[in-house]
């Protein structure tokens, strides 16, 4: 899968999920798109369809590509633990999805550009790779020339403090630290990982 840069309703409308944030279209039209809207009658899905919505959708939420995806997993598999669980980790501990988290970037595909466009630092060095992994203990900071950018200062401005419990936070220096994984439960987006883990497993 190339990166998605069409229309996110549509995806959401699909998945019947807001997974690239509120949307209003989906609030009007909560039933997959096309021509026959919500009239259409849709065939029960097969063990196989549901699990591969399932990845489908994880993939769209956390803007990973396919082969990026099978990778994460097969790391996920072999750290010891619960596989589905560990691959949640691994895609929150992505450098994007932590500046997502912290409130530097109102959606992960803003996380995204930031990185690359180089305005973000980890532990004070430039890193412009969305899908670099970070560690416990990991300082992320806006880089000191992009502070007064005003899509970050708007993004910060809106920014609740210590929403997550696995990252911590500083307004003063518009910094963050990753402190460890999060729990399972404390992930909030609705995933099945174990559908997942399913699918790979045949």
């Amino acid at each position: 899968m190339a990166r998605y840069t069409g229309p996110k309703s549509k995806i959401a409308r699909r998945f019947r999920e807001p997974i690239f944030g509120p949307d209003k279209a989906l609030d009007r039209k909560n039933y997959g798109p096309g021509m026959h809207g919500a009239s259409k009658r849709r065939g029960k899905q097969s063990e196989y369809a549901v699990q591969l919505m399932e990845k489908q959708k994880v993939k769209y939420t956390y803007g990973v590509l396919e082969r990026q995806f099978e990778n994460l997993f097969h790391r996920a598999s072999a750290k010891e633990g619960v596989t589905g669980e560990n691959l949640l980790k691994f895609l929150e501990a992505r450098l994007d999805n932590a500046v997502y988290r912290l409130g530097i970037a109102p959606s992960r595909s803003g996380a995204r550009q930031l990185v690359g466009h180089k305005h973000i630092t980890v532990n004070g060095g430039v890193v412009n790779i969305a899908s670099y992994h970070v560690k416990a203990g990991d300082v992320i900071a806006v880089r000191e020339k992009s502070k007064s950018m005003e899509a970050i200062t708007n993004s910060v401005a809106g920014h609740r403090v210590n929403k997550y419990s696995w990252l911590s936070w500083d307004p003063a220096t518009l910094s963050g630290t990753f402190l460890n994984y999060p729990n399972r439960d404390e992930i909030p987006e609705n995933i099945k990982e174990n559908l997942i883990v399913e699918l790979y497993s045949k």
